[in-house]
């Protein structure tokens, strides 16, 4: 059923039928404040990956001093990518992130390979390994001594994400609600950490530190293998961007959350790898299955059980903040046609995308299942900085092609270049210095979505078109959505 048909109900209903009654404007509302951007920004960043794997960071640089320098240069990479983000996100004032970028300053094509490639693997898949990380931290106090039984991980994972997909269908304010007290939650042991760790190097505890430069000699492929490592942890540093059509005053709001969640989440990452290593050697870090949980069985103990609990509190607010911006994408590309139109309706009572929603949250699930989707992940960084750099050069095309775009933020160019030269060296080290097949199945598959593209974008074949038009209107009067109305160009 296409909009049309949705605006005249009320001259064609049937006798039985309610007119429906649109108390506000059927578009997502604008209920994220600076508070929540900052909660939203610290609370997605901040999920399991510093508490649990930081010595692939360590593994390839292979000495204190560097790690600690690659923690410091991702932040600030991380940061300056950000507000070369909030340029276009307050320049062009729509939800989607890289795919309404994208398709302003390239057209359809690389929006679409973005959001094919988004959709079906990095965003959910990024979904599901949050989610298991949860359950592996929740199981393992119950199965002391031994690893728990998979089919009880992946149960309590498709739980919590389930839940999670619930919940940010039901309500922004009750997501956002979420999102700020698991934010709070986890800053509670980043603090316990940080300061437990100030007092040990105030006690002398700095053996650890002494030639911390020397180790072995570093290559481009293995500072590369570093940073992605790093990168993994600070992913989420764009997600506000995916939610700019609900952030109050974004001019002011979006620069300003960047500005403060992700130089404070940078702090925060270097003083726990800092206090990580005031309790253990290279060697031991290297030798942990899980750095924090070593960490408060030798600092914390008795109280070591806080650990798991907060890692746990962490990942439930990293994978509530990845689904509460990410569902965005199929919401923006849906009204741009890139996918079924039934992913840009809104639901009438809670004005959410709840087919969006349950679209991301149904495709995570399915990554939970196989569970062995690690080649994939592996790559991940590979994947999304190809995009990170179109999207900056995007950036830097703009200033040429789009001059009469308003930009109440406006960054100097030389930063826009500098984080593109870093996504070139990230994209292609590790193919030069170490290729391996899993690079080149990351790039056939985003070349791949042109098979799609030219199918049922470009042509329309109108068998598709029959298709995909009964199981809209099945959807809409399932969902009780509409399409948004007064969307802004």
């Amino acid at each position: 059923m296409d909009e049309g048909g949705i605006r005249k109900r009320s001259s064609n209903q049937e006798p039985d039928e309610t007119p429906i009654k649109k108390s506000k404007s059927m578009n997502l509302q604008k209920e994220v404040g600076l508070l929540s951007g900052i909660g939203l920004i610290v609370g997605t960043v901040i999920g399991s990956g510093i508490f649990v794997s930081p010595k692939a960071v360590l593994a390839n640089v292979g000495a204190v001093g560097p790690c600690l320098v690659i923690w410091a240069a991702c932040g600030v990479l991380a940061t300056l990518g950000a507000f070369c983000f909030a340029e276009l996100g307050t320049m062009i004032t729509k939800s989607g992130g890289d795919y309404s970028y994208l398709m302003e300053a390239f057209g359809p094509i690389p929006a679409y390979l973005f959001s094919w490639t988004s959709l079906i693997v990095t965003m959910p898949s990024s979904f599901a390994i949050i989610c298991l990380s949860f359950a592996e931290y929740t199981a393992a106090p119950f199965y002391p001594g031994c690893d728990p039984p998979t089919i009880v991980i992946k149960c309590l994972a498709a739980a919590v994400l389930f839940t999670i997909t619930l919940v940010n269908a039901l309500s922004v304010k009750w997501a956002s609600y979420i999102q700020n007290f698991f934010a709070v939650a986890k800053m509670v042991i980043v603090i316990i950490i940080i300061v437990s760790g100030i007092v040990l190097l105030a006690q002398g505890n700095t053996k650890n530190f002494n030639n911390s430069f020397e180790g072995p000699p570093l290559s481009v492929g293995t500072i590369s293998l570093a940073f992605y490592n790093g990168l993994w942890a600070y992913s989420g540093w764009n997600q506000l961007n995916y939610i700019t059509e609900e952030l109050k005053n974004p001019n002011r709001n979006l620069p300003l959350c960047i500005g403060i969640g992700i130089p404070l989440v940078t702090v925060c990452y270097v003083l726990i790898n800092i206090s990580y290593f005031t309790v253990m050697t290279t060697t031991e870090l290297l030798q942990s299955p899980a750095v924090a949980v070593t960490y408060g069985d030798r600092v914390l103990y008795p109280a070591s059980w806080i650990v798991p609990l907060f890692v746990a509190f962490s990942a439930i607010g990293s994978a509530n903040g990845t689904c509460f911006t990410a569902s965005r994408l199929p919401y923006v590309a849906g009204r741009e046609g890139h996918v079924l139109k039934v992913l840009s309706y809104i639901n009438i009572k809670r004005l959410t995308p709840v087919p969006a929603i349950i679209f991301y949250g149904a495709i995570a699930m399915l990554y939970i299942i196989p569970g062995d989707i690690n080649t994939l992940i592996n790559y991940f960084s590979f994947t999304v900085w190809i995009f990170y750099g179109l999207t900056v050069l995007g950036l830097i095309v703009m200033r040429f092609t789009r001059k009469d775009l308003e930009r109440p933020i406006r960054v100097p160019l030389i930063i826009p270049i500098l984080v593109l030269f870093v996504s070139i060296v990230l994209v292609l080290a590790p193919i030069i210095t170490a290729p391996e097949l899993p690079y080149l199945y990351c790039v056939l598959f985003i070349i791949s979505g042109l098979v799609f593209y030219v199918l049922f974008i470009h042509f329309k074949f109108s068998w598709a078109q029959k298709i995909s038009k009964p199981i809209t209107m099945h959807l809409q009067m399932l969902l009780e959505v509409v399409p948004p109305e007064d969307v802004p160009e």
